[in-house]
């Protein structure tokens, strides 16, 4: 009876530290301003409540996060603990260290947790994109390709048909069309805002399909080619005869705003768009229709991305961190926001039971289409030329992130016609050209 009540208090005292060494920790997160993530940052409170760990969101535009984060990883500042990275950033910083290998956390969950969590419930090409070496440094928060999205009720009231994998010329005639900006309506809407992930994200897929490449096997820079030329002229044209003014102000955030307020016929971006048109704010709910991402030369051309939660090496608080991680990620709280905010609405992309559930079935009619293209996108063979380089929308060399600017940067100039499209392609063949002799890839 004594040994029993020894334990029960020393089990209520260090019960009673515990919470109160949680709630006396902050977990600082940076993290991207996209729909999903301040949907996250919304409701995180359930996560306090639960655990007694506090939140501190950081949230960022996703070329400043970017910049900010890398150089955070990169000092070892150990200014955040939880960062918002890609499918791209991810190998590259988990073999820097800059973040933590998730394995042993997953290892040191319980059973009934492990279970609970089902991690091989994520969709294994979006799992496969953040490991390393088999190793998983990254949860992905939700997954994307890209695809086509339209009016459904201006293409009706034109008499028009939207085939379900649809030219890059059939959406170019489409457009023009379509195109009104008398009336403040734009045939369709395209990033223009130069960055890597931004209007490089855009325009890598439709360089793929139109038969344009970075580098050929020799690791030769390829801007100075037909195909190249093609595609450069083609984003100008379409942009310029049917798309939004200052198209080089535009991102993803400014081109949803345009789509959601019933500004465009068209827009062509990230799948995970769809649940934020449907959304009870969004104009035109009820009113997009959808298709693959349009071709030329090369199907399959959406891209494959994730936006994930991984640990910085520096964080002194790992445990809580990786706490946070599997609450953010976990069937749990899909279910949490499809009641709080809706079905449609629930991450995308990410776990195999979100499509086989009913709930979501009902509501999102963009289901089949988003997973379809996450399934069709060629992340390993993305161009119609071979190439000795991964990823569909950005080249996975450590260097493209300085690259994807620079040629970001002259994309827009040419856009904005600042600069003639010989000068751009000239300045993005010797750059691109000098990445590969700096970076030891040329043969």
């Amino acid at each position: 009876m004594k040994k029993a009540l020894i334990a029960f208090v020393v089990a209520t005292i260090f019960g009673a530290a515990a919470i109160f060494a949680a709630d006396n920790v902050t977990l600082t997160i940076a993290t991207v301003n996209n729909p999903d993530m301040v949907t996250m940052q919304k409701y995180s409170s359930e996560f306090t409540a639960q655990t007694g760990i506090n939140l501190k969101f950081v949230v960022l535009p996703e070329n400043e996060l970017r910049q900010k984060v890398t150089e955070d990883v990169a000092l070892g500042a150990g200014k955040y603990d939880i960062v918002t990275i890609g499918t791209y950033d991810t190998p590259f910083w988990g073999k820097n260290n800059w973040i933590v290998s998730l394995e042993p956390f997953f290892a040191g969950m319980s059973p009934a947790d492990a279970k609970a969590y089902d991690r091989n419930d994520i969709l294994p090409p979006i799992r496969s994109a953040l490991s390393v070496d088999g190793a998983q440094y990254a949860i992905p928060f939700y997954g994307e390709s890209s695809m086509l999205f339209y009016r459904k009720d201006i293409f009706a009231e034109h008499h028009l048909k939207m085939p379900e994998a649809p030219t890059w010329n059939q959406v170019f005639e489409f457009a023009k069309k379509l195109n009104n900006p008398s009336k403040g309506f734009y045939g369709i809407a395209l990033r223009g805002l130069p960055g890597w992930g931004q209007n490089m994200a855009v325009f890598d897929s439709m360089m793929n399909t139109f038969g344009a490449r970075w580098y050929d096997m020799n690791w030769k820079a390829q801007f100075n080619t037909p195909e190249m030329r093609n595609v450069w002229e083609f984003y100008k044209k379409i942009i310029t005869e049917a798309g939004e003014p200052g198209a080089t102000t535009a991102g993803y955030t400014e081109c949803l705003a345009l789509m959601a307020s019933g500004k465009a016929a068209m827009w062509y971006d990230a799948t995970v768009s769809a649940g934020t048109l449907q959304g009870a704010d969004s104009k035109v709910k009820g009113k997009i229709g959808y298709a693959l991402a349009p071709t030329v030369k090369k199907a399959n051309a959406g891209w494959l991305w994730a936006w994930a939660l991984a640990i910085e090496s520096s964080s002194k608080y790992k445990d809580q961190a990786f706490k946070f991680l599997t609450w953010a990620t976990s069937k749990n709280y899909i279910n949490l926001i499809g009641q709080k905010v809706g079905w449609a609405q629930v991450p995308p992309g990410t776990r195999i039971s979100t499509y086989d559930n009913p709930k979501y079935k009902a509501v999102a009619d963009f289901a089949k289409m988003t997973l379809d293209s996450i399934k069709n996108a060629n992340y390993d063979d993305p161009t119609v030329e071979p190439v000795p380089y991964k990823g569909v929308q950005y080249v996975s060399i450590p260097e493209f992130q300085g690259l994807g600017e620079k040629v970001g940067q002259e994309l827009a100039a040419y856009l904005s016609g600042n600069e003639s499209l010989d000068q751009a392609l000239d300045n993005c063949q010797s750059a691109a050209q000098r990445v590969a002799d700096e970076g030891g890839y040329s043969k």
